[in-house]
């Protein structure tokens, strides 16, 4: 196996200017990180992690539990994440828990035995066992995707249920009193309750009745829970006028199911969505939404959590905004009436 002083004999230079390379590239002269870079490769030279790791007392890796790899905004998260550690040097190794709180703690137990130098987690609710294993080692770690002013943890995220709310309560200023709610139950995590929560809580400080708000629980978050749900939810109620979903997948079921069913968006329903990911743009209609900065989130956390290894002083809280975006799925209110079977404008 090739050694340090082995690359550093191939590019000419000192063991310590290779070091420099490996470590604070920043401070080397280019053509000097070139002929290290190029010697590297030749010699098919690879770092020793876990001696390093001894050496120093850190990994230079970061560990990130996410619920699910399979929603485009814990993606693009996870993305913005790696991008901001790579600048500083470090990995980001990523487990999915599946919504499963058991299988949260042992991918963070796991984590920790890697020797992670910090953990980010998404959402505020987790078992009490995470905080203590995080305590007893005294390792950095953020909470993510929602944020709770009077929570004790770190976090970085926004407030689910305002961006929900004010969603609606555009809603109910374009005429609409008959809503639909298509979400996952709000058990599920503290992100999908915050935002049912923001759309229950406008309709009663608007006066909507619950006579005239049909909530409907999916079994997953997918399309084809959400064109389930719209059918069941038009065959509840014909009167419905805004459809409002918890994420912006089952929503993308629900511009499906109306299609099929005939039905105008938003001439005849307005229908609206939480996430802003990136395909709803570009429906027809587009899809009126709440935009999530998992950007921002995933480069916020890389530098809290640098800056906590790193002993550096900073805010232990980071809100950002989750800005409501109005598309043509949504318009003014216009009652549906039964017809021969098939829902039509009144």
């Amino acid at each position: 196996m090739a050694t340090l002083g082995d690359v550093a004999l191939r590019a000419g230079v000192s063991a310590a200017s290779v070091s420099r390379v490996l470590n604070h590239p920043g401070m080397v002269s280019s053509g000097i990180r070139e002929r290290v870079m190029r010697a590297m490769g030749e010699l098919g030279y690879v770092r020793d992690g876990a001696a390093r790791a001894l050496a120093s007392r850190q990994s230079l890796t970061i560990g990130h539990v996410v619920p699910t790899l399979g929603i485009g905004i814990f993606a693009s998260g996870v993305a913005a994440l790696q991008r901001r550690l790579d600048e500083f040097g470090y990995q980001l190794l990523v487990a999915a828990s599946d919504y499963d709180e058991a299988k949260e703690v042992r991918q963070v137990r796991a984590l920790i035995e890697r020797g992670v130098d910090g953990i980010a987690l998404v959402g505020q609710r987790h078992k009490p066992e995470i905080y203590q294993l995080l305590r007893a080692r005294k390792l950095p770690y953020v909470n993510t995707y929602q944020f709770d002013g009077h929570s004790p943890h770190p976090s970085v995220g926004f407030d689910n249920r305002t961006g929900a709310f004010l969603l609606t309560r555009q809603l109910i200023d374009l005429g609409h009193r008959g809503f639909g709610i298509v979400t996952a139950a709000p058990n599920l995590n503290d992100r999908i309750a915050a935002r049912l929560k923001g759309v229950l809580d406008c309709l009663d400080d608007r006066g909507i009745p619950p006579s005239a708000r049909h909530v409907f629980e999916v079994a997953a978050q997918t399309i084809i829970e959400g064109r389930r749900a719209m059918r069941a939810l038009v065959a509840t109620d014909p009167n419905l006028t805004a459809i409002y979903c918890t994420t912006d997948t089952l929503a993308i079921g629900v511009l499906c199911e109306c299609r099929t069913l005939g039905i105008r968006v938003p001439e005849d329903i307005s229908v609206a969505g939480y996430s802003d990911l990136e395909i709803v743009s570009q429906l027809d209609p587009a899809l009126s939404t709440v935009h999530i900065p998992a950007d921002q989130i995933g480069t916020r956390t890389a530098d809290f959590l640098i800056d906590q290894i790193k002993g550096r002083t900073g805010p232990k809280t980071i809100e950002l905004e989750a800005e409501v975006i109005i598309r043509r799925s949504t318009g003014p209110a216009c009652a549906m009436a039964r017809l021969d079977g098939r829902p039509r404008a009144r």
